[in-house]
């Protein structure tokens, strides 16, 4: 398997020791070890930012993936909507998370690629977008937005120890938290919650010490990784601290008026849509997952071949394709610090089944446009034997300058994508 990012320097092992007198002393992290594409990454002109967009009743598979692979792929009814970021972005075909079925059940595993979601005792993993914000978020005022479009509690977004992080689904709320400055009490009263939370967290820790001991290794090892999680969390409110003291941006635009409609959810999407380019064009923060729920077209997905079923089920997904290109078009008329939105901003869309008709979980419609990536292709896989959605969530990992080299059930970068 071709890996996309080969260094082409010498490089020194993160995991290298200076060993004397039967001792082990790790080294600090240095430049030799970083990787070459973190290097190109860090390097750069602009920030690397990633939005991740799932809808979780799938596609109609017939109106998305294109016959032919390559390059000179002819536009399905679907990608026509976004035709004029074909050069920016790439669609695949015949990918999907190894072992994460249960229908439905997977929508909960999109961005974290946990295997068997419908199995009792399932703890999910965490997601794309968080291990992403561990790294990279202490640079923004947020390390992550997780936002929904949803009247449920749903969300994409969870945490080292598989915790669900829950979703703002309010466009109008999420921009006053972006950009709405509260008085100097509000401040201080906001601060004063940080701190005694922070408090909390700190004698949390001195008991669980003592907890530990009692605990078999398996246990201590589930405890270790529920602790970790509450470790990074007291971190981002240390950093969070720090960030109320300093103004928000300013921006021309006003609050969104929420769209409440039930079914309305091209618009409401695109409402939140245009709240997420605000929130990037300021680098208010770099990493974004938007869960879309379509619940309420579930009976038009079960269609069973029914013409007026299916010719209704694709308005409803058009309109959704419509949004996203309002969107990619908003991001590529866009300059953020350093250069066009789009070219520094992956955005990844798909959905978590290959066919809701019949509740598979295999070829999922996937596509990843922006990021700085050779794009204006279909990369196509086996449909019958799928190659790992996770593969592209590892380039994606990369690209941000993380030094990873797996996420989930990956086996390596995604193949056949490349930097442009």
């Amino acid at each position: 398997m071709k890996n996309v990012y080969v260094s082409t320097g010498n490089r020194l092992h993160r995991r290298t020791f200076f060993r004397t007198a039967g001792a082990a002393l790790g080294l600090p992290f240095l430049e030799a070890m970083r990787p070459s594409f973190a290097a190109a990454a860090e390097t750069a002109a602009a920030p690397r930012r990633m939005v991740a967009i799932q809808t979780n009743q799938g596609i109609l598979p017939q109106f998305f993936f294109p016959e032919k692979t390559g390059a000179d792929y002819a536009l399905t009814p679907y990608l026509d909507r976004l035709a004029a970021h074909r050069d920016r972005m790439t669609v695949f075909s015949g990918v999907s998370l190894p072992g994460v079925d249960g229908g439905h059940a997977a929508d909960k595993c999109f961005l974290t690629g946990t295997p068997h979601p419908a199995r009792g005792g399932f703890r999910n993993g965490i997601s794309l977008d968080q291990l992403a914000a561990d790294t990279v978020g202490n640079k923004t005022r947020y390390p992550s937005l997780v936002l929904a479009m949803t009247n449920e509690n749903r969300t994409l977004s969870y945490t080292r120890s598989g915790a669900p992080i829950p979703a703002e689904n309010s466009p109008r709320k999420v921009f006053e938290k972006l950009f709405m400055q509260g008085r100097p009490d509000q401040v201080e009263a906001r601060v004063e919650d940080l701190r005694q939370g922070r408090s909390l967290l700190d004698f949390v820790g001195e008991q669980s010490k003592r907890f530990n001991r009692s605990l078999s290794k398996g246990d201590q090892s589930r405890m270790d990784q529920y602790f970790t999680s509450v470790r990074e969390l007291e971190r981002r409110m240390h950093s969070a601290e720090e960030w109320q003291y300093k103004p928000k941006p300013k921006v021309d635009a006003e609050a969104p008026q929420d769209n409440t409609e039930r079914n309305a959810f091209a618009p409401r999407t695109q409402l939140m849509f245009d709240v997420m380019k605000l929130a990037l064009e300021t680098d208010s923060t770099r990493i974004i997952s938007l869960f879309v729920d379509t619940t309420g077209l579930h009976n038009l997905t079960h269609h069973g071949g029914r013409p007026d079923a299916i010719a209704e089920l694709k308005e409803h997904e058009m309109a959704q394709l419509d949004a996203l290109n309002h969107f990619l078009t908003s991001l590529s008329e866009t300059t953020g610090t350093e250069e066009v939105l789009l070219d520094s901003t992956m955005v990844l869309y798909g959905t978590c089944m290959g066919s809701a008709n019949s509740h598979t979980n295999l070829n999922l419609p996937v596509l990843l446009a922006g990021g700085g990536f050779k794009h204006g292709q279909h990369l196509a896989f086996d449909p019958q034997n799928n190659y790992p959605l996770s593969n592209l969530y590892v380039s994606i990992l990369q690209r941000l300058g993380m030094e990873v080299d797996g996420f989930a059930s990956s086996q390596g970068t995604m193949r056949g994508l490349e930097l442009s």
